[in-house]
């Protein structure tokens, strides 16, 4: 069978089902799991379409962490952190998302889907890193546009880009990061830099817009070359942009560590083949799935999972 390799950004998936999936679904004890099954619906939808054979579930175990708020306070400015049973860091949501994660925790691990997180760092980084050590094709899925400087076409390594949703995710590649963007995905780090991200907290370069940075960025090819260009005179940079970017010098000087998807972080030793066959716990799995209310969505993920490629 063909090897292949899903990372899932697993809390851009299950924000996405708490605000998408009614609350109405709810537990005998009427705790909610809308974001639970949700969960389980998406990642039965996302292996039925594109047969993984292994398959990481991807965890901020630091949902901005310390060394990257500490660089850009303004990367934390929209966020406040609250600790969940199990050392995890979740963006503040209404409470009941806050309760389902540890159930999520629990489903998954009675499945056999394996979660890795590293203490210190975002799911992000865990992406990168596997992203990197693989020996196969990969599918990032995710809703963060930072996980584009991950594309890389010559590896097979592609973006299933679910700010859509996940029914209607585009598929990233080299050419739709260069169409969306007039950038390669590996000046998509500088680009985010130079341009701000409201969404991950960085404010940019003042004046510096889209089209600017992609300008900068296909004149120059990267960071380095544009501030080099900003110091010599026959540069050709035009003299207000050239004092905007110097402006900015003390964010350029941090930036780009906090944009920078980590790919060399020391990683357990994890088995990341789908379990075959499904659930590796049935027992536990079962009275999860009674306890939570969990029915056809954790029938239909056990369904999916035992017909994937082993």
């Amino acid at each position: 069978m063909t090897k292949r390799l899903m990372l899932l950004d697993t809390a851009s998936l299950y924000f996405r089902a708490y605000f998408g999936v009614p609350d109405s679904f709810r537990a005998p004890d009427g705790t909610p799991v809308n974001a639970v099954r949700g969960l389980l619906d998406f990642i039965t939808r996302l292996v039925g379409d594109y047969h993984p054979s292994h398959l990481a579930c991807c965890w901020d175990n630091d949902w901005r962490p310390r060394w990257r708020v500490e660089l850009i306070p303004s990367d934390n400015d929209h966020r406040v952190l609250v600790g969940v049973p199990g050392g995890v860091d979740v963006e503040v949501t209404p409470d009941p998302l806050v309760l389902q994660i540890p159930i999520i925790v629990d489903v998954l691990d009675a499945l056999g889907l394996v979660i890795v997180g590293v203490d210190g760092y975002e799911a992000d980084d865990v992406i990168g890193t596997l992203s990197a050590l693989a020996d196969m094709p990969v599918d990032i899925v995710t809703g963060d546009r930072d996980l584009f400087q991950l594309v890389d076409d010559e590896r097979q390594v592609r973006v299933l880009y679910t700010a859509r949703g996940v029914g209607r995710h585009e598929r990233v590649t080299d050419e739709t990061v260069v169409r969306k963007y007039g950038v390669l995905p590996q000046q998509y780090a500088d680009f985010a830099t130079l341009r701000g991200d409201s969404s991950d907290g960085l404010p940019g370069v003042a004046g510096v817009g889209e089209k600017t940075a992609a300008s900068l960025l296909a004149t120059y090819g990267d960071l380095e070359g544009v501030l080099a260009a900003v110091d010599d005179d026959a540069s050709g940079l035009a003299a207000g942009l050239r004092g905007k970017i110097r402006s900015a010098a003390d964010y350029l000087a941090v930036a780009p560590t906090v944009v920078a998807v980590e790919q060399q972080i020391a990683l357990p030793k994890i088995d990341l083949g789908l379990p075959q066959p499904a659930p590796r716990d049935p027992e536990r799995l079962e009275d999860l799935t009674g306890q939570w209310g969990l029915g056809g969505s954790v029938h239909r993920v056990v369904s999916v999972l035992n017909g994937a490629p082993g």
